[in-house]
């Protein structure tokens, strides 16, 4: 590797988590963790003791990958159990094992997504990239909140994207009804992200339960994969884009730094913390938004 390239390389991997801190004896629930920068928090979290629950909408790629921290690490506690987003019904039935299963809950990191797909609906007949990276997240946790707090300290994470600075809520067709933009789509799911968990920081407040949210940076992964053209621009400009590894730092800050274990409703890049767009501080905005959300599952948060 030249050293234009090592440079380039070492510049693109953003900040790196430097806590050392062990999680022995506390359980963490990661969505979307066979893969990618899923995988890596799943490893990391591992290493320093955790319980870590690998949910996944593909079981079999979850095994895998299971199997492959694993072989990294011989002590991990990684368990793999299906969920898939795209249905309340499996959100559910997760939840409800779940509780069987663990008597503590002390990270959630919500962190699976699906960018810039064809127009697909879920299950539930909402739009894919909503009904997965915000609507599917959003039952999650409402299901989980009970159990966080009698686990508490705890720390939801939400890992949204840069992408939310060009994102708007469409009130008007939420669900993208009347016309489909992939991108926008996506942009707008992200924004959710980011608005869901300030406007969850706010509600939770007093709770010891914070909740933050998280831009990755730009990762060499295979979410761009709906994309030809995204696809194209990540393998020209591959040595800008952050390793699964490196994109995984900021979800594990958040997670584990004990300068964190008190700070709530923020949003972090590089683990630092990072600028908001002006639609994504807009407290109005958040809370029609967590209404309609609220309103399409058919749920009532009284936590």
């Amino acid at each position: 590797m030249s050293s234009v390239t090592a440079c380039l390389r070492k510049y693109s991997a953003g900040g790196t988590c430097m806590s050392m801190a062990r999680l022995d004896g506390k359980t963490v629930l990661i969505t979307g963790a066979n893969t990618g920068i899923g995988k890596e928090t799943a490893l990391d979290l591992a290493i320093r003791g955790a319980r870590v629950i690998m949910a996944c909408r593909d079981v079999e790629k979850g095994e895998e990958a299971a199997a492959s921290i694993r072989r990294i690490y011989c002590k991990a506690n990684v368990e793999v159990r299906e969920l898939d987003l795209a249905d309340t019904s499996s959100i559910r039935a997760f939840v409800q094992r779940l509780h069987r299963e663990v008597d503590h809950l002390h990270i959630l990191i919500n962190n699976a997504g699906v960018m810039m797909c064809p127009y697909v609906k879920t299950i539930d007949g909402f739009e894919m990239q909503l009904g997965v990276n915000h609507l599917g997240h959003f039952l999650l946790t409402y299901l989980l909140i009970g159990l966080l707090k009698r686990s508490a300290p705890a720390r939801i994470v939400v890992v949204s994207s840069l992408a939310h600075n060009v994102g708007w809520i469409r009130f008007h067709d939420l669900l993208s009804q009347g016309s489909y933009n992939s991108g926008l789509a996506y942009c707008q799911s992200k924004l959710a992200n980011l608005l869901f968990a300030r406007e969850l920081a706010r509600r939770l407040k007093g709770s010891s339960v914070t909740v933050n949210s998280v831009h990755p940076g730009l990762v060499c992964s295979d979410l761009v994969r709906h994309s030809t053209i995204m696809s194209l621009l990540f393998s020209l400009f591959s040595l800008f884009l952050k390793s699964p590894r490196d994109g995984a730092q900021t979800s594990i800050y958040c997670a584990v730094a004990e300068e964190l274990h008190s700070l709530t409703g923020k949003h972090f890049s590089d683990c630092a913390p990072a600028s908001v767009a002006p639609q994504g501080r807009n407290e109005e905005t958040a809370r029609k938004l967590w209404d309609a959300s609220s309103e399409l599952l058919g749920i009532v948060w009284d936590h």
